[in-house]
């Protein structure tokens, strides 16, 4: 498939969906219309749905396809750079009635890689000279991959405590990575975009937006469920910024929108309760929230900031959010262990937050735990959690040195790597 093929028109705006943006370019610190200082609203892309071939999902026509989410890209982004055949992970039944969707099975091990597939694509597709990412770990991979696919530089602003195995994955790609305090990662990449032309695939504003072509990688979970089962009663995900929630709710209401299903599944973010900012939001009332994080293994979704989009799935599927312990993780972990299935501590979010609601609760169909990367992720694979619950990764570094988080420094270390403005 080539870009041509995509059928996206404009960006709108979900602080108000009467107003729309060009295609072009991908408006990555929001709706400029209607977010204010205190708050973010994402945009969405939008397509010419009318112009969509229902046959698309038929399982025939999509096993006929190229590889990779390229087969659904009449309603992707335009995929202009060549992808790393990402997608098509196994729906494997778990319990009775209980699917897992094996994320772990993408190219760098994570859901990230159906998002880069589609963010990476549009920093080539507006001449960007690379792409630039705050990342714990999965997005900083995935970014590195698939920026190396295009032939595109990428910029990994890290943890100050990145691991040797994490720090070793990025410099494989041939990622520059700059370690530094969490508080300057963001104010950092700013000026990265800001001085350099690096297009961001993360988040860089007060409540999170993200890349707003990113989300669209994630509905492709959705139309593989569709393909296998169907519609799903219910769908458990776990969530930081929510992104890849929303991307996998609105994929299932495309199909209602085409006319391929009646209903949608009801969708249950699930987040350490060590923090949880998208349950603060539905709880409180808020389009979005900020929270305090606590100690917690599950680092990928331990995030202080949430969105707009994870909270508008949860409420318009009637869902809901749920806190999960790093206790019941790990037995969900185990869980899926003794079904064959590693997963990182944080991909087990999903089951955990299934198993913590009330035994027989009924949701009239199968319901689908998306468990999203592999357990070779976890900070603490092969040394084992510390008791207090926190991380056990005690300041370990891998060879990547520790920066001042000032912006002469970080431009010190990119110009030795050959990026100038």
């Amino acid at each position: 498939m080539t870009a041509g093929d995509s059928l996206a028109t404009v960006q709108r705006s979900m602080g108000d969906p009467s107003l729309v943006h060009p295609l072009w370019p991908p408006l990555t610190q929001g709706c400029p219309s209607t977010s204010t200082a205190e708050l973010a609203y994402p945009v969405e892309v939008d397509y010419a749905y009318d112009q969509a071939d229902p046959g698309l999902f038929a399982p025939a026509a999509a096993a006929a396809r190229s590889t990779g989410i390229d087969r659904w890209a009449p309603l992707l982004p335009p995929l202009g750079t060549p992808g790393l055949g990402e997608g098509h992970t196994p729906l494997i039944p778990v319990a009775d009635g209980v699917y897992v969707k094996d994320e772990s099975r993408n190219p760098t091990w994570s859901h990230k890689d159906r998002l880069n597939r589609c963010t990476v694509a549009a920093a080539a597709a507006v001449g960007a000279p690379g792409v630039v990412v705050a990342s714990s770990g999965n997005h900083g991979a995935s970014a590195a991959a698939y920026a190396a696919r295009a032939g595109l530089r990428c910029v990994v602003l890290a943890p100050a405590a990145l691991p040797a195995a994490a720090d070793a994955f990025l410099h494989a790609y041939g990622a520059v990575v700059l370690p530094v305090a969490q508080e300057a990662r963001w104010p950092l990449m700013r000026q990265i975009v800001d001085r350099l032309g690096l297009h961001p695939v993360s988040n860089l504003t007060v409540t999170h937006t993200g890349h707003p072509f990113g989300p669209e990688g994630y509905k492709t979970i959705a139309y593989e469920i569709f393909t296998e089962i169907g519609v799903p009663a219910a769908v458990f995900v776990p969530t930081g910024y929510g992104e890849c929630l929303f991307g996998v709710w609105k994929g299932f209401t495309e199909l209602r929108r085409l006319g391929l299903s009646a209903t949608v599944p009801r969708m249950f973010a699930c987040e350490p309760a060590a923090g949880g900012p998208l349950a603060a939001a539905v709880r409180q009332g808020l389009p979005a929230a900020r929270v305090t994080c606590g100690p917690t293994d599950a680092y990928s979704i331990a995030c202080p900031v949430g969105s707009y989009r994870g909270v508008r799935a949860v409420r318009e599927s009637g869902g809901g959010a749920l806190l999960v312990t790093d206790r019941q993780m790990r037995e969900a972990r185990e869980e899926l262990a003794r079904q064959g299935i590693w997963a990182e501590l944080s991909g087990a979010a999903s089951l955990a937050g299934l198993r913590s609601l009330p035994e027989g609760n009924a949701y009239g169909g199968p319901v689908v735990c998306v468990s999203t990367s592999s357990g070779f992720k976890d900070r603490t694979a092969g040394a084992g959690a510390t008791a207090s619950g926190a991380s056990g990764v005690s300041g370990t570094s891998g060879v990547s040195e520790v920066i001042e988080p000032t912006w002469e420094e970080a431009y010190r270390r990119l110009r030795a790597a050959g990026l100038e403005g």
